[in-house]
């Protein structure tokens, strides 16, 4: 076959791919069903693709099989409706890899323990797409992670099926990639970072820009017209490698900020000053200010984890990333700065923390969602815990804890939040300010409150009991 003739053979999937999405009669496949993927699938089966969910925990499958959810902001009426149309199945039988058209990678990007990126996930499922890879199919990485993966860590493994799908730089023309040069693949490779915000009812998953870069044009070109069926704008960029860093900046860029609230809160602190009543106060300036809000550290699967992902990257480079590292030393000290506060709250009244009864109202990473990772609260019970503290928890969304990854709770289980419980605690300590707690009544029945959110500030009662932290 000659250049110019492969060339037309990729060109030729790509289109084959866009008449078959625009069509509905193309199979999506996404793997890794947590709070990314299983919404992205959904999404896709409500706009008439039928798409197959895969995960390898098959208690999760089969209740996606019988309509049921098992994160709380999903109803289940919403799945169970895909599931009748027979738009939307789940299984963990990764051969029916080879049916689908499309194969979207949601998978976890954690740290590991010297918080370097952990890429066992990424790696692991592209091992397991390889043995079913087919000539023509679409590759879409979502996982956040540092610009190169998709081409230095998913392309090579794809690759090892004896499939080829080469990097290929394009130039965007009116939003349409045009490839410089032939370009000889047999399957098709993009990043598309998710963008999900757990928890936010203001904006649906559709309405979220979707940024696209494909590792060659035709790559590009399909990966926009998969997702041009489910979201209302998609956003071309020149390679993966641009996509992926997209990602990184949007979530650096809030980290740096939290860091820079979160160290002015402390000096505040000292200086006596109310720095809730400053944001307020700055945000009223119209241009050249956005509010970002101090807390007790960072949670939640991209905040907390996405810049070191991309210092680890710089290394390669030899650049240092001062500025980015330093945001992340003080978001990774603020657990640490609560405990403190805990404990000079006790010692102000002649109480020491070994021994201390605390209980930690919140453990979700955000208020009013079902989501545990990277929460600093399981950082605050940890070292709590090391103090000699005696430490217990509570929230709505959490009846129990269970095993994780850093964490071990699992004797842990979500106390009854009575006035008599309040009261048998020496301090009470708000990390996650659900809206369903009622503030006036904790603060009423507690001897102490250690408040890391300022949710009691419009409490007028029992003033002298809370510490703003």
């Amino acid at each position: 076959m000659r250049v110019n003739e492969e060339s037309e053979v990729v060109s030729g999937f790509a289109e084959a791919l866009r008449g078959k999405f625009e069509q509905k009669t193309a199979q999506v496949g996404v793997i890794g069903l947590g709070y990314v993927g299983l919404p992205l699938g959904l999404l896709f089966a409500s706009r008439g693709l039928r798409t197959t969910g895969f995960d390898i925990d098959s208690e999760k499958t089969e209740k996606l099989e019988r309509g049921e959810s098992y994160i709380r902001h999903i109803p289940a009426s919403s799945i169970a409706e895909q599931v009748k149309r027979q738009r939307f199945r789940a299984t963990a039988d990764l051969t029916r890899l080879r049916e689908m058209d499309a194969i979207i990678i949601c998978v976890p990007t954690p740290l590991d323990e010297h918080r370097e990126p952990d890429l066992s996930y990424i790696r692991n499922t592209a091992e397991s797409i390889r043995p079913e890879l087919q000539p023509g199919q679409l590759v879409v990485l979502e996982s956040t992670t540092y610009p190169g993966t998709t081409e230095e860590v998913v392309l090579p493994i794809l690759e090892r099926s004896g499939l080829r799908c080469p990097v290929a730089p394009y130039r965007l023309e009116e939003r349409v990639p045009a490839g410089e040069g032939p370009v000889q693949a047999d399957f098709l490779l993009a990043f598309s970072p998710e963008r999900e915000d757990p928890g936010n009812p203001t904006i649906a998953t559709h309405q979220i820009p979707k940024v696209i870069g494909g590792v060659n044009a035709p790559s590009a070109a399909a990966a926009r017209a998969l997702y041009q069926q489910a979201f209302d704008r998609t956003i071309l960029v020149s390679s993966a490698r641009a996509a992926e860093m997209t990602k990184l900046l949007e979530n650096i860029y809030r980290c740096v900020n939290i860091a820079l609230v979160n160290e002015l809160k402390l000096l505040c602190l000292r200086m006596g000053i109310d720095i809730w009543e400053v944001i307020e106060a700055a945000k009223t300036k119209p241009f050249g200010f956005t509010a970002f809000y101090p807390g007790p550290g960072l949670g939640g699967h991209c905040i907390p984890i996405d810049p070191f992902y991309l210092t680890w990257k710089a290394r390669e480079y030899e650049f240092p990333t001062r500025f980015i590292e330093l945001a992340g030393e003080v978001n990774t000290a603020m657990p640490s700065h609560v405990v403190a506060a805990v404990m000079d709250a006790l010692n102000r009244r002649k109480q020491c923390l070994r021994d201390a009864r605390v209980l930690i109202l919140g453990v979700a990473y955000k208020k009013d969602v079902d989501d545990l990772r990277e929460s600093p609260s399981l950082r605050i019970m940890e070292l709590l815990t090391e103090q000699g503290a005696r430490v217990d928890y509570h929230d709505p969304y959490f009846p129990r804890l269970h095993k994780m990854r850093r964490y071990d709770f699992r004797d842990k289980v979500s106390i009854e939040l009575t006035a008599s419980a309040l009261a048998g605690y020496d301090a009470v300590v708000i990390a996650t300010d659900h809206s369903s707690y009622d503030y006036p009544f904790i603060v009423e029945h507690s001897r102490l409150v250690i408040d890391t959110r300022n949710a009691t500030r419009a409490v007028t009662q029992h003033r002298e009991r809370i510490v703003q932290c």
